[in-house]
Formats: structure tokens, C-alpha cells, sequence
């Protein structure tokens, strides 16, 4: 059933939104888990889905797409192969096995490490930066930072689903960062 869209957001929001699957009390106790395996197994979804990022980048001046481990990667490669663009991922902690920098930061359910190859970007490159989803911004915060770091500019940072009830979304921006989502769970 699709549930009509609010006024202030696109048409394909409820779309994408009514095929993400919640799975209660995962991994922890209390944390209702957005799954985006549905959108990715069903051809047509996973396809509109990849044409929202694609229309909106593709007339932006970007050098690389940076994907945040493991299920930015998906949505990440594919959007910098639309975008005749190179991938760079941003992986957990140990997964890399050149020169790294790493970036410590805080989760909804504990905390984690962020490592990127310190020659993943040239300085003044123009990233866009996609992860699933943003709950507490944390991930996309530090990931942010790396590529900072190492000289790039990140355009945009960019998701499937926002959590704003966890404020993360709040907080990236309030880093500087612009950010888009394709939908969102408030209330929902």
C-alpha cells in the first residue's frame, strides 16, 4: 500500500520508502533496523532508485564518489559508474591494506573506526559522499572528515534514508556539510 506523499517531499519518497523493510530489535534490543535489501533485489526499485542520485548529480562537477562500508558501496560504485566517476571506499577499521588515516566516531549502538587510503583523492577533488542511511551522522561525519583531511571537498553527502528522530541529519549539516536524502522515517 502506498501511503500518499507528504507536500514537502518528492513523489518517489513514498515509493522507496514503502519497499525499505524494518526489522525490529536489530542488532540490539530497541533499534528498529532500516534493511534497503529489498530495493536492491527487486530490478525496477533498485533502478529508480540509482536514477534519483544519477539525475541529481549528473550535472555536477564531481572528480569521485566516496562510498561508506559495506552498504554505501553498493549504491556508491554504481552511481559513480553512471556518473563516468572512480569509487573510493571508506571502510571499517583494518580493511585496507595500504596507507591509511583513520577517524573515530559514535554510533547509535557503540562506536566504530573509519579508515580511508591516504592517496584515495588528490587535493581540491570534488566528492560526493553516499552512505544507506544517516541515524546518528556519525559514519558520515567522519568519513567527511577523512576525506577533508586529505585535501578533497565534498560537495554533497548524500543517502537513502534519514532518521531524523536521532538527529544526525541535523548534526552533518550543522557540520557544513549539504545533505540529501531520498526519504525519511519520521513518524513512520
Amino acid at each position: 500500500m502506498m501511503l500518499s506523499p507528504s507536500l514537502d517531499e518528492p513523489p518517489y519518497a513514498d515509493y522507496i520508502r514503502s519497499r525499505i523493510r524494518t526489522v525490529p530489535n536489530w542488532p540490539q534490543a530497541g533499534v528498529m533496523f532500516r534493511d534497503i535489501t529489498p530495493l536492491l533485489q527487486d530490478k525496477k526499485t533498485f533502478r529508480v532508485l540509482v536514477d534519483i542520485f544519477v539525475h541529481r548529480y549528473m550535472d555536477q562537477k564531481l572528480d569521485v564518489v566516496a562510498g561508506v562500508d559495506a552498504r554505501g558501496f553498493i549504491l556508491g560504485a554504481v552511481v559513480a559508474y553512471e556518473l563516468n566517476l572512480g569509487f573510493v571506499p571508506i571502510r571499517k577499521k583494518g580493511k585496507l591494506p595500504f596507507d591509511t588515516i583513520s577517524e573515530e566516531y559514535e554510533l547509535e549502538y557503540g562506536s566504530a573506526i573509519v579508515e580511508l587510503h591516504a592517496d584515495a583523492c588528490k587535493a581540491g577533488d570534488r566528492v560526493l559522499l553516499i552512505d544507506d542511511l544517516v541515524a546518528t551522522g556519525g559514519t558520515m561525519i567522519a568519513a567527511a572528515n577523512l576525506l577533508k583531511r586529505i585535501g578533497a571537498e565534498v560537495v554533497e553527502a548524500a543517502a537513502i534514508v534519514d532518521l531524523p528522530e536521532l538527529g544526525g541529519s541535523k548534526l552533518v549539516q550543522q557540520e557544513g556539510i549539504s545533505l540529501f536524502t531520498v526519504c525519511d522515517f519520521s513518524g513512520h
